[in-house]
């Protein structure tokens, strides 16, 4: 399987074309697991070879090592409701290991639309994976409250974890990976919000991190923290080079124009205007769904 997804060779040769400024950019190692020293030189080639359509899987090994990752699928679970940086995210991060099959795997057949409106065509059903070397799971609003109260769904994630050789969690969907069971007695990070309760919830205890390891499993902080935790996953897997490559092929160096984006450097009144904003919609929402588990009359 080719590197990278695109349908036509041009398009290959348009992909390829950002990791092999970034070998020359940024002195990638010429073996992927060999780790960038930060601020120092490493060894490049003396001339890169004229890249075609032919040679093109050749010199990516040349230049970055073989795969040896083995991580060949990954699946990142997809719903209505679903944030759509929580899954895009990690997928175009992800998308970029060499010789991986990505799909966005669905709860049920069809469409389905974000919680900002996109619309997204799945590639399969749960119904379909049974085994994964990558599981990702991004959160949302309402769907992922849902979630987290699907027990059919937590049967298919414990069943897929089983095979996998990373889990993965997003914002919120970090609780409907806790809900399952898997957190339990671990470390691990969410989105901001009632966070340390949540983690308590599920027997996991809160790092307050941008993204959090413990064993086989990776959790991510609110939305845009995936992109972080998915490099981080990169690194592991295929050395410091070629994140960097992927990262200047992203070109990902964070620049926001004001502080903020936590609760630490927000203004106060500001955060306490959002808490209580998600108070709303949240708070109704799993007091309904705790009534439905417990027997007790709940809305629709």
């Amino acid at each position: 399987m080719p590197p990278y997804f695109d349908s036509t060779a041009l398009m290959s040769m348009l992909r390829l074309f950002p990791l092999v400024v970034a070998l020359v950019l940024t002195g990638c190692a010429t073996n992927a697991d060999t780790p960038a020293d930060d601020g120092a030189a490493l060894a490049l080639p003396d001339s890169l070879p004229e890249i075609t359509p032919e040679n093109h899987d050749a010199v990516m090994v040349d230049l970055f090592g073989e795969a040896t990752h083995g991580i060949e699928t990954i699946g990142i679970l997809v719903y209505d409701g679903v944030n759509d940086l929580d899954a895009l995210g990690p997928r175009y991060v992800l998308g970029q290991l060499m010789g991986v099959n990505l799909q966005l795997i669905s709860i049920e057949p069809g469409t389905i639309t974000t919680v900002m409106g996109t619309e997204l065509v799945p590639n399969t059903t749960i119904a379909e994976v049974d085994s994964l070397d990558l599981l990702g799971i991004p959160g949302g609003f309402r769907g992922t409250i849902d979630a987290t109260y699907d027990e059919p769904l937590h049967d298919w994630i414990r069943r897929v974890d089983a095979t996998t050789t990373y889990t993965a969690a997003v914002c919120t969907g970090v609780w409907v990976l806790g809900a399952t069971g898997l957190l339990e007695g671990r470390n691990a990070t969410t989105n901001w919000y009632r966070a340390e309760e949540m983690m308590a919830r599920y027997g996991a205890t809160f790092t307050d991190e941008r993204y959090t390891n413990d064993g086989k499993y990776w959790t991510a902080a609110g939305v845009t923290a995936g992109m972080d935790m998915s490099l981080a996953l990169m690194n592991e897997v295929a050395g410091a080079a070629y994140t960097q490559a992927v990262m200047l092929d992203m070109e990902y160096d964070p620049a926001p124009p004001i502080s903020g984006g936590s609760p630490e450097a927000t203004d106060p009144g500001v955060f306490n205007m959002m808490k209580a904003m998600y108070d709303m919609g949240v708070q109704t929402r799993l007091d309904s769904l705790d009534a439905r588990a417990a027997g007790g009359k709940t809305d629709a």
